[in-house]
């Protein structure tokens, strides 16, 4: 029992540690940073403004979801050319998805791509890079509504040549739905004002999340092949798309950067069963890449070192002496109270810090989060861990539905356009004033046949 309570101590000593330096070396540098370098209205740039593929990757998408991401992309306020490409990756619902495809068949920004059968979201993507042209490539998510100033600030950030890439903020469209749902909003919140933040300042975002992320073309061409062909363990990598194009911007000499008031509001799991495999599959993906990662790190500023070894062994030590306090219990029925007040400890000055940040109480609440990291992600990252050939997406699943439901599919889209033209707010989103985008756009285009796509 000595040995175990040794154990446990040390572990949870040496996490607090590396917690204290690393969390406080990266609420010093998630700071912002001087930005007055940068314009502040592209309309008074001296060249022209560059023009702006958007890539929505589609598959089984519920209709009203896929609506409200395309009406926030109708809205955007940007001055250039913007192209949407509506990318319908063999979805299996496309009857019920039709209607809203058909509100902008006439609409010359937007573009319906319908694939003949299901071939993935990282290729779904690629077929539409490889037939648009614009200089820069926006990433967005069939679940994700874009504040109508995303699109201008991103550019904004790009117009730097030696950034590849650039993300903005995520918050959770349904946060109010569940508990977890208000977990994953304020996890999201702390992901990109801290993590996220304090990479940048570095110009090295390890993961330019896919829900909105934009890319120069210039430097997508001399990147795609890699990016459609990765292998691990000699089998095809179909998920963690966004984490390695990322990776792949940065070793070719890239910056990646993270644009915090450029505003995405994503949907996120509302249960407990889709969260843990949306987190299993994240975690095989940022293992795969990580290891690609630690190339780079003699490259890159020493907090980056910091980083990666705080978001790797930090999670090890908590669960080693997780594991061992545990063991002490059943077997003895004492309690390692040195653990247990320790992590409590962590957690509460964590939550306290990121509610000051935020300006906001609720992050108090955060603190839930620590049992569910401890008793059900730390095994789930050791079961992907021991699992990561399994490139199982884990969620795709077929939309079945009625006749009333595709009736009731066109009001809906209809009103989202609607609302979208006339400058009403969108999901949970607060939109400025919009001002007249471009109409010098290439032709509608739509091809294909039957069947459809959705993801998540």
């Amino acid at each position: 029992m000595d040995l175990l309570a040794t154990t446990s101590a040390v572990a949870v000593s040496s996490y607090a540690l590396l917690s204290t330096v690393y969390k406080s070396a990266q609420a010093l540098y998630a700071q912002p940073a001087n930005t007055s370098q940068l314009h502040d209205d592209l309309g008074q740039a001296e060249v022209a403004l560059p023009s702006v593929d958007v890539i929505v990757p589609c598959f089984n998408e519920d209709p009203g979801t896929l609506s409200e991401c395309l009406a926030s992309l109708a809205s955007q306020d940007y001055a250039g050319m913007l192209q949407v490409h509506v990318v319908d990756d063999g979805s299996a619902n496309r009857d019920l998805v039709a209607p809203v495809h058909a509100i902008y068949a006439n609409d010359p920004r937007f573009r319906v791509i319908l694939l003949a059968k299901n071939v993935g979201k990282r290729k779904a993507q690629i077929a539409a890079i490889r037939n648009s042209s614009g200089d820069l490539v926006l990433n967005v998510d069939s679940d994700t509504i874009l504040a109508p100033d995303v699109v201008t600030k991103l550019v904004l950030k790009m117009q730097h040549p030696e950034v590849g890439a650039a993300m903005g903020q995520l918050v959770a469209s349904n946060r109010n739905e569940t508990w977890l749902t208000k977990l994953i909003d304020m996890e999201y919140w702390l992901a990109c004002n801290e993590e996220r933040a304090a990479q940048a300042r570095f110009g090295a975002v390890m993961c330019c999340c896919g829900p909105c992320a934009m890319y120069r073309r210039s430097a997508l061409a001399m990147l795609l092949d890699q990016y459609e062909t990765q292998f691990f363990r000699g089998k095809p990598s179909d998920f963690g798309e966004d984490r390695h194009l990322t990776i792949l911007m940065l070793k070719a000499g890239f910056r990646t950067e993270y644009v915090p008031h450029a505003i995405a509001a994503t949907v996120v799991p509302d249960s407990l069963g889709p969260y843990l495999r949306q987190q299993l599959r994240w975690a095989r993906s940022t293992f795969r890449d990580t290891f690609l990662a630690l190339r780079l790190l003699p490259e890159l500023d020493g907090y980056l070192t910091l980083d990666v070894v705080g978001q790797n062994l930090g999670p090890l030590l908590l669960a080693l002496s997780s594991l061992a306090a545990l063991t002490q219990f059943v077997i003895a029925g004492s309690v390692a109270w040195w653990t247990v007040l320790t992590i409590a400890a962590m957690t509460m000055v964590r939550c306290s810090v990121a509610a000051f940040r935020a300006r906001d109480l609720r992050f108090l609440g955060f603190s839930l989060h620590t049992p569910i990291n401890i008793f059900l992600l730390l095994p789930l990252k050791a079961y992907a861990l021991c699992t990561l050939s399994n490139s199982d997406w884990l969620s795709r699943k077929v939309i079945v539905t009625s006749e009333a439901e595709k009736k009731a599919v066109i009001p809906h889209a209809t009103a989202a356009i609607s609302s979208a033209r006339s400058g009403e707010s969108s999901g949970a989103i607060r939109k400025s004033e919009r001002s007249h985008l471009s109409s010098s756009m290439a032709a509608t285009e739509i091809y294909g046949h039957d069947r459809s796509s959705a993801y998540k």
